[in-house]
């Protein structure tokens, strides 16, 4: 709205001084002038409101989907912005030499604005390239945002999940992955609530983070926020469709309203499962047994993955190590992969194995 009505301003003076250069020859002595100047001002202004939208919607249409600015950006568009206004103002000096009016100036004024709001948009949206160009690489050498579509942004499910990790550990995440603060803030919340389950999964979430940093997978903190939406699944679809990344989650509900909404969208849980062998009944394992399960006389470890196993009649081993089972079954769930096993009773070899090995 500042440019529309910058530019209707320069254009109703424009009017009023041609609306009275015209009364003005019309009859000095007469209501002309007065008539002149009202018929200017009022078809300037109303002129100047309807060019202005329409140019101010053009250029709105090139950078509509721009939404973060890096420094190189800023420093690209201020340059390229000063120089469309001096262009505006060198093209104009013509004008004023040759036409010898007094709407001359107004008119150059505007042309000026016009090339002057042109530049710093083309050098927001182009920032880079520009200071590539001009040999000022060190600016962009390491980018405040990544590049758009190469990144996974996570949502709190995707964090608190081991599909990430394993992921990052594969080498599949050479893009690296987007880390919004209101995302880690959320994590950090769940990590100190009472419920055992989801403490620890928020626990092991954070600490999978520093482990893809210590494997060499890029991790961007974002430090956006959407207050328009209070929902964090929300929040991550608006920020995820802002940066022009594709969303990482757990959440089937947040993945359906993504494909609903043309976001690109990953499903952790749906690919791991594709992806990962399961385990058949009769694998023998090697587990630690860390606490009592819910029913009587059940035991629980967890496989390095962080995949439960529940073991039948095997509470009397809580807080043994290098415990052998054998699986009885295994199904999928909404906090991962749930093995059931028995005790091994044919022999020490596969535990003896796995603390030689």
């Amino acid at each position: 709205m500042i440019f529309v009505e910058v530019f209707r301003l320069l254009l109703v003076i424009a009017g009023v001084i041609g609306g009275l250069t015209v009364g003005n020859d019309i009859g000095r002595n007469t209501t002309a002038p007065v008539v002149g100047i009202t018929l200017g001002a009022l078809a300037s202004y109303l002129l100047g409101g309807i060019i202005g939208r329409f140019i101010d919607r053009g250029m709105r249409g090139a950078v509509g989907q721009l939404r973060s600015t890096p420094a190189s950006s800023v420093f690209a568009g201020s340059v390229v912005g000063t120089t469309g206004l001096l262009l505006g103002l060198v093209a104009g000096l013509p004008i004023v030499a040759l036409v010898h009016s007094s709407i001359d100036y107004p008119l150059v004024s505007a042309f000026a604005w016009v090339l002057c709001a042109a530049g710093v948009r083309i050098g927001v949206t182009k920032g880079q390239e520009i200071v590539r160009a001009a040999g000022l690489s060190h600016l962009v050498d390491r980018p405040a945002e990544p590049p758009p579509g190469t990144a996974l942004l996570v949502d709190s499910s995707a964090v608190m999940d081991r599909y990430l990790l394993v992921l990052g550990q594969s080498g599949l995440l050479t893009g690296g992955i987007v880390l919004p603060r209101f995302v880690t803030d959320e994590v950090r919340a769940l990590s100190h609530i009472p419920d055992p389950v989801a403490s620890r999964r928020a626990h092991r979430g954070l600490e999978a983070i520093e482990a893809l940093q210590a494997e060499g997978v890029p991790v961007w903190i974002n430090e956006d926020e959407v207050p328009e939406r209070s929902d964090s699944g929300d929040r991550a679809l608006a920020l995820a469709h802002r940066l022009h990344v594709r969303l990482g989650t757990c959440s089937a509900e947040l993945t359906e309203r993504a494909e609903q909404q043309g976001i690109d969208v990953v499903d952790l849980r749906r690919l791991a499962a594709e992806l990962s062998p399961d385990h058949p009944p009769g694998e023998r394992l090697v587990i630690d047994l860390v606490k009592e399960g819910r029913q009587p006389r059940q035991a629980v470890g967890y496989l390095p993955q962080g995949d439960m196993v529940v073991v039948n009649d095997a509470s009397h081993l809580v807080g043994r190590h290098d415990i052998e089972v054998v699986v009885s079954s295994a199904r999928q769930t909404s906090q991962g992969l749930l093995v059931f096993a028995q005790l091994f009773e044919g022999g020490p070899a596969l535990a003896q194995h796995a603390r030689t090995g």
